[in-house]
């Protein structure tokens, strides 16, 4: 039996999924959590196979919670399942640990089959995200700007563009006021925004929020 942990902030999805995931007889759900805190704290308490993390999750997002998964003793395999199905973001949750990546209007039989293929230790990638992938490789001038971003300074960005201030973000992030403002000043740069009100209209225009 392969045991999935679930982690979605809306009950509704998360309800849908759990109900999906009955359905197939060798699937089981053994837990599940609304934000990346409670997700770190149910696996230290439960084991499991799989944890199907969503990457918009307030607190702790999800792209901060893959490396701090992968660090715990016989961590899962994680799949990323995303409203995002960009390529960056995906390639960014690849980078960082996750086994796999599907996106929440895929085909409910796919993401069956990907929780299956991450848990026999396989990766697993949408298959039109997979085919853009590839087309793209070496295409760096197609590349959006915010590819251009360090893992740290897409953190930030993300979170000033959900309307966190920078207290909220120094406190989340463990850093200190001075550095976010730091990454602040390098990402808007690199995205050739200026202002906050340019820089929300980019990550919506971009449907990274």
């Amino acid at each position: 039996m392969i045991r999935v942990m679930v982690a979605e902030d809306h009950a509704i999805v998360r309800e849908g999924i759990k109900q999906l995931i009955g359905m197939a007889r060798d699937l089981e759900v053994v837990g599940e959590a609304g934000n990346g805190e409670q997700l770190l704290e149910c696996l230290r308490k439960t084991a499991c196979d799989v944890v199907l993390l969503d990457i918009s999750m307030p607190g702790v997002n999800g792209l901060e919670a893959i490396p701090r998964i992968r660090a715990l003793a016989g961590g899962p395999a994680i799949l990323v399942l995303s409203m995002h199905n960009e390529t960056q973001m995906a390639a960014r949750a690849l980078k960082v640990g996750a086994a796999g990546y599907a996106t929440k209007d895929s085909d409910p039989a796919l993401l069956i089959t990907a929780i299956r293929k991450v848990a026999a230790g396989g990766r697993y990638i949408d298959p039109d995200l997979a085919d853009r992938m590839v087309f793209e490789v070496g295409l760096t001038d197609s590349r959006p700007p915010h590819a251009q971003l360090s893992e740290r300074e897409f953190s930030v960005f993300e979170r000033l563009a959900r309307g966190e201030g920078v207290n909220d973000i120094a406190l989340h992030l463990a850093i200190s006021n001075k550095t976010v403002s730091t990454h602040k000043a390098r990402l808007m740069q690199k995205l050739g925004v200026h202002s906050m009100a340019d820089l929300v209209r980019y990550a919506m225009e971009h449907r990274l929020v």
